[in-house]
This record gives structure tokens, C-alpha cells and sequence, in this order.
């Protein structure tokens, strides 16, 4: 997302009075990052959860091990957990998570590129995977990004 969408985003969060946060596994703090780069941006985040592990899910977001042995860390029902937990840990408005396989690698169930998304907001909970494809590590990661940047830009109604 380049720097004007960016500083659009972050300016309707403030007109809103909506924090944000973020629960990132395969992206590791690269959304949280790239809303940071915006000054003001302390305005409207406070924090986010960089989960890479199965046990930082749990620990930190409160994903179920449940959960996360029945559908494995790649998985809507995850990404659903890690975005409800970063909302209620955070007091936010709106949570997005990301987790997904940026390769190299992948199996016949879960190929390189395949990336599931979290959003938690006023509305409720939504979840969707993307299929970016056998893109290389880098540009799946910045994918992926943009993609989590998009949906809250579309929970703010822009």
C-alpha cells in the first residue's frame, strides 16, 4: 500500500476514534510496521502481536491448541482466533490477523502462498484465505501485507 493510502488509513482510524491492532505469524510485524511508518500513527495503534510460533498463539492471542491441532496454524478458524484475541487483549476496534505459508515450501494441503486472514471488528468476526501463489517468500510476505492493510481499510469504510 504506498505512503497516501497509507496516511488515509490512518487518518480515518483518528476520525473514527478506532484503534487498531494486528496478529501477525507469516508477515512477522510487517502490517504493524507498515501502519507505523505513518507519523501520527500512535493515535490509533497501541500495539500488535507478532505470533509466529503455535505457542505465541496461544500464550499471547489465546488460539486454541484445540484449534490449532485440528486445522493447523495455516487455517480460517485460526486466523479467526488470532483476530478476536489481538481485539479484546488490545481494546481495539479492529483486529487483522495473517497467517499463512510464504514458502519456500508447502504441502499438497497447503501449498506456498496460500495466506488466511482474520478481521474483528464493530461488525463482528470475518475470515478468508487468499491464494497468492508460488510467488517466492518476499513477495508473498508483501502480499499478504497489502492484502491485511485493504481489510481494514475496508472496516473503515473507505
Amino acid at each position: 500500500m504506498d505512503d497516501i493510502r497509507l496516511a488515509a488509513l490512518i487518518e480515518a482510524a483518528r476520525d473514527q476514534g478506532a484503534h487498531l491492532t494486528t496478529a501477525e505469524s507469516c508477515t512477522g510485524g510487517m502490517v504493524s510496521a507498515a501502519l507505523t511508518s505513518v507519523p501520527g500513527a500512535s493515535d490509533v495503534f497501541e500495539r500488535g502481536f507478532v505470533t509466529y510460533s503455535n505457542a505465541a498463539k496461544t500464550e499471547l492471542l489465546g488460539v486454541s491448541p484445540e484449534t490449532l491441532t485440528r486445522y493447523g496454524a495455516v487455517s480460517e478458524e485460526v486466523a479467526l482466533e488470532m483476530a478476536a484475541g489481538a481485539r479484546a487483549r488490545a481494546g481495539a476496534r479492529i483486529a487483522v490477523s495473517v497467517t499463512g505459508i510464504a514458502g519456500p515450501g508447502g504441502s499438497e494441503f497447503k501449498p506456498e502462498g496460500r495466506v488466511c486472514f482474520g478481521l474483528a471488528d464493530q461488525r463482528g468476526l470475518h475470515t478468508e484465505t487468499v491464494e497468492f501463489g508460488a510467488l517466492g517468500r518476499d513477495r508473498v510476505r508483501a502480499a499478504a501485507c497489502n492484502h491485511a492493510l485493504d481489510l481494514i481499510t475496508r472496516s473503515l469504510g473507505l
